[in-house]
This record gives C-alpha cells, sequence and structure tokens, in this order.
C-alpha cells in the first residue's frame, strides 16, 4: 500500500473558507473555539469535563440501551456504551443522513476519521476514555437525497412515497433494489457478503432507522462504534430549556444573523452554507416534520397536506414540557442539541458541514454550552493496483489527475510531444523587442505608443493561436495517447468529481473483500489535513 499526500487547498475540490481555516487565517480565528491539534484538547477536555452533567451521562447511557436492544454488538462497543457513564469518558463524533446503502463513499471515511481520532486521543491523554460516535439524521426528511446509490455508473433508487422523518419510513419497496443490486454485483465471495449486509439490513428491519444501525453496526461495531439517534424522548428532555430560548427568545436567529454579517463582511466574502430561521425547530409527529412559524402571538404548524395546527404560547409550552420528542431540530439547532446530550470533543464533518458549524459559535456561547473542537474529515482517492499500473505506463502523477481535464490533457502532451509545443520562450523574445519599439515610440512621438501596444497584442494572439493549432494536430498525432488518458481520469474522477462524492463503498468492497475498512483505518491520518492518495 502506497500513500500520497496532497495539500487540500491544491486538489481544487474546497472552498475558499475551507482552505483558510485549515491555514488557520486569523480572519477565520473568532468563528471557532479550539483548532484542531492534538495539544488542543486538554483544554477542550477539562471545559467539558465541568460543563457536561453526570445526569445526562445516565440518560444517555439508558437511551443507548434501549436503542441496541435488538442488535447483537461487539464486546467493544459494548464496553463504550458503558464507559459513557463515567466522567472521564469523551466522545468524538461525526453525523450522516441515512442514505440507501451508505450513500456516496465518504460516509466510511467520516466514521475512519472519527475511529482513529480517538485512538490518537487516547495515546496522547491515557487517563481518559474517547468513544467514537456516529449521529445517524433520522429526522431529516430530505427523502431524494437518501433513496439511492451508484453503482457502477447505475443509479439504484428505491422509489416510493415519503414524507415525514426519513428514520421512520418502512423498508418497504427495498426489496426492488435488492434485486436489482444482485443481478449487477456477481455472485464472489466479496459480492455475496454485500448481498448478504443489504438484505439482513433492509429486508430483515421495519425502519430506516433500524436497517442503518445495523448495516453500519455490521460494517464498524469491531472498532467500539457508538451509534445515536437523536430521535428519542428521553434524550429530547434534556433539550427543552435550548428549545424553548430558540422558539420564544430566538436566541439561535439573531446570533448566527450577526454571525453571518461578520463572515460577509470580511474581505475573503466567504459564501454563506446555511440562514437561519425565527424558530429553528420543527414539530414532529408520524409522516410530519413541518416548520414552527410565529405569527401574531401564535406558533403555527401547517403540513402541505391536511389542516394546519395553531398553538399559544402556552400552548406550545406545555406540549414541549410533556411531548418533547414531537420537537425536532434543524440544521442549525442540531448542533447544539448532540452538545447537550454528548460528552463530546470534537465533530468531525466534511466542508459543507464546518462552512455551517463555523456560524454557530456565538449561539453556543449564549446557551453556555461549550463548542466542540472542529475537525475536517479525512478525503481520499483510492487507486486500484490495476489502475495504478495504467498511470505508471503514462507516467501521469496524483498530483496530474486533480487537474481540469483541459489542462491535464495539454500539461502531458506537452511533455510527450516529440516537439516543442511551447511557445513560451517566442512569447518573450516578442516582448523584449517590443520593449524597444516602446521606447523608441517615447523619445519621437508618445502618439505611436497605442499603435504599438496594439500591434504587440495582435502578435501575442498570433501566437496564441499558433501555439493552440499546434497542441490540437498533436492531440490528434497522439490520439491514442489523449484517450486513455481521459480514460483514467473520468475512472477515478467519475462525473469530473471526486471518487469520495459519487462511489459506493460497494465498488471498493468488490475489490478489496474484507481488507477494505482495515486499509482505511491504517491510511487515513485525521489531523494531518491533507488529501490521500491511496494505491492498493
Amino acid at each position: 500500500m502506497d500513500i500520497d499526500c496532497l495539500p487540500i487547498a491544491k486538489t481544487g475540490y474546497f472552498s475558499k473558507l475551507i482552505g483558510d481555516y485549515i491555514d488557520e487565517k486569523a480572519s477565520i480565528r473568532p468563528f471557532y473555539h479550539r483548532f484542531s491539534s492534538l495539544e488542543n484538547f486538554k483544554g477542550q477536555i477539562e471545559e467539558k469535563a465541568l460543563n457536561f452533567p453526570q445526569a445526562h451521562r445516565e440518560v444517555l447511557y439508558e437511551a443507548l440501551q434501549k436503542q441496541y436492544d435488538d442488535i447483537q454488538v461487539s464486546e467493544l462497543t459494548e464496553d463504550n456504551i458503558k464507559r459513557l457513564k463515567e466522567p472521564i469518558t469523551f466522545t468524538v463524533t461525526t453525523g450522516h443522513q441515512l442514505n440507501l446503502f451508505t450513500g456516496p463513499l465518504y460516509f466510511l471515511y467520516k466514521i475512519v476519521s472519527t475511529i482513529n481520532l480517538t485512538k490518537q486521543l487516547k495515546k496522547k491523554y491515557p487517563k481518559y476514555d474517547f468513544v467514537p460516535v456516529y449521529w445517524m439524521a433520522t429526522e431529516d426528511h430530505d427523502f431524494e437525497e437518501i433513496n439511492y446509490f451508484n453503482f457502477k455508473t447505475k443509479k439504484l433508487q428505491w422509489n416510493r412515497e415519503a414524507s415525514g422523518a426519513v428514520g421512520q419510513l418502512d423498508t418497504q419497496g427495498l426489496q426492488e433494489v435488492f434485486t436489482a443490486f444482485a443481478n449487477e454485483i456477481g455472485s464472489n465471495v466479496n459480492a455475496e457478503t454485500l448481498k448478504k449486509w443489504f438484505s439482513d439490513a433492509y429486508l430483515q428491519h421495519d425502519t430506516l432507522t433500524d436497517a442503518t444501525r445495523y448495516l453500519v453496526n455490521e460494517l464498524f461495531g469491531s472498532y467500539g462504534l457508538v451509534i445515536v439517534d437523536g430521535d428519542d424522548r428521553a434524550l429530547k428532555k434534556l433539550l427543552i430549556p435550548y428549545a424553548k430560548r430558540d422558539i420564544f427568545e430566538q436566541v439561535s436567529f439573531k446570533k448566527v444573523t450577526e454571525t453571518i454579517s461578520g463572515l460577509e463582511n470580511l474581505e475573503a466574502k466567504y459564501g454563506i452554507q446555511v440562514n437561519p430561521r425565527e424558530i429553528n425547530y420543527f414539530y414532529l409527529t408520524e409522516g410530519v416534520r413541518e416548520r414552527i412559524v410565529e405569527s401574531n402571538g401564535k406558533f403555527h404548524v401547517t403540513p402541505e397536506n391536511g389542516d394546519g395546527i395553531v398553538f399559544s404560547k402556552e400552548a406550545l409550552l406545555k406540549v414541549l414540557d410533556t411531548h418533547p420528542e414531537r420537537f425536532s431540530p434543524n440544521v442549525i439547532a442540531r448542533p447544539l442539541y448532540q452538545e447537550v446530550i454528548l460528552p463530546n470533543l470534537c465533530y468531525i464533518g466534511g466542508g459543507g458541514e464546518i462552512a455551517y458549524w463555523l456560524e454557530l459559535k456565538s449561539t453556543f456561547e449564549a446557551m453556555e454550552v461549550p463548542f466542540p473542537i472542529l475537525l475536517l474529515r479525512n478525503s481520499a482517492l483510492v487507486i486500484t493496483s490495476k489502475q495504478d499500473k495504467k498511470l505508471k505506463k503514462m507516467n501521469l502523477s496524483s498530483k496530474d489527475l486533480f487537474l481540469d481535464q483541459h489542462s491535464f490533457i495539454n500539461k502531458k502532451i506537452r511533455e510527450i510531444s516529440n516537439i516543442d509545443v511551447d511557445f513560451s520562450p517566442q512569447k518573450l523574445l516578442l516582448e523584449q523587442q517590443f520593449k524597444t519599439m516602446y521606447e523608441l515610440a517615447e523619445q519621437t512621438d508618445k502618439s505611436f505608443l497605442g499603435a504599438v501596444k496594439a500591434q504587440e497584442v495582435k502578435q501575442k494572439k498570433g501566437l496564441d493561436h499558433l501555439e493552440k493549432r499546434l497542441l490540437k494536430a498533436q492531440k490528434r498525432k497522439l490520439e491514442d495517447q489523449v484517450s486513455r488518458m481521459t480514460e483514467i481520469q473520468n475512472e477515478l474522477f467519475p462525473n469530473k468529481n471526486l471518487q469520495e462524492r459519487i462511489l459506493n463503498f460497494s465498488e471498493l468492497y468488490l475489490e478489496y473483500g474484507e481488507d477494505l475498512i482495515p486499509m482505511l483505518i491504517q491510511a487515513l491520518k485525521p489531523l494531518q489535513l491533507e488529501f490521500v492518495v491511496l494505491k492498493a
């Protein structure tokens, strides 16, 4: 196994905000608490220990016991759940939607990053225990984002009507997806394992939450991963005081709005990931997850279909106290909920997630909840031994692959061409010649300066045109080389995107089998903050 690393900024696939965060630019510093260095976890541990009640640990433990009631857990996961009751135990958390069969490949990278960071923390701070947590986004309601996965350029999709929180959906209709998957995947040992995982998860469990918990536990249970479902009455009881401040005082709305203004006023002009609402909670019942909106002192819940519900302030307070499970935090409020119920030190997420977490620090301060360390998840490009042989034969480097296709091909054509297709020396010579002409015009008649400039521009354009024509001719001459280069880049960057954002883990599992996850565990270093190119 060979590992190359590239700076995140050099890949071309991450925002300027993320690049500046990784580089610890001074402009970003006000928007986070502690940067993700191993040394900074000392202060984070001390702060969280002082601000996380033992009572919350007891509630979390009991909730997890119920959530894992029908799941066969590893000894390490069982021990980790028990450890959560102890004041010396802390979590590292990642979260993700309930994508069908895990969805894009980076789902695995998130969890591997989380597991590996807990290992690093244990070595650095041995008197404490650290538990990796996967937070299931069971209350999300965007079914179209999660109802498919890609397999060898084909989209395998779960077609059904859906409304409300996706975790509550029954698994009806997934037999058809399984049949399509089984027909595509073949019948070797690795394929049979994948089919069994899919069948046992989605055809033997009643809800998407249960199916996802089963599958993720199968993949990562041996590493002690603890899976948390926030759609839990006991856990949401702990959220009540914070939900009240959001709903009735609009604390989150005010603070995040101020933060967004600060981000927008920076010279870099960062884009805003999410905008807050006056109320950042949905009303959640069976088949319904709808916004709560205040108007003239009344609180309205208006489903797309069916009659709306209207609450007075007093009535809504009563429901919040007696039925906290009916209140579902949105993307702005969910991070706070997570930090209220978990003894958490760090959140690991993708670029988009880190971008919206950077909007939330002042809200956490107002709510008097410690703001976690934020860590960009590992990203990787996995190159099989067969693909690596092709790259070596064409003398293509890992760095070359991240160029856009036009630049990628032109760069290599110039390198392998038996004639010089780079007219830079001619352009330099032309500039030197025109420098003399500019000096002559200055000494005689300055009105000729414009004519000299126009002639220089014209001749440079002529050289550019000739260079492009020659390059095009060389591409035709080297058509086979161009075709093979294009093919391998398209293979490794499907749809001209990062492999991890398109492929499902099943494609790599067919190649590597049970070695896949151990290989990722070995290769991905969460605090390294570089893009990994893994050749195996």
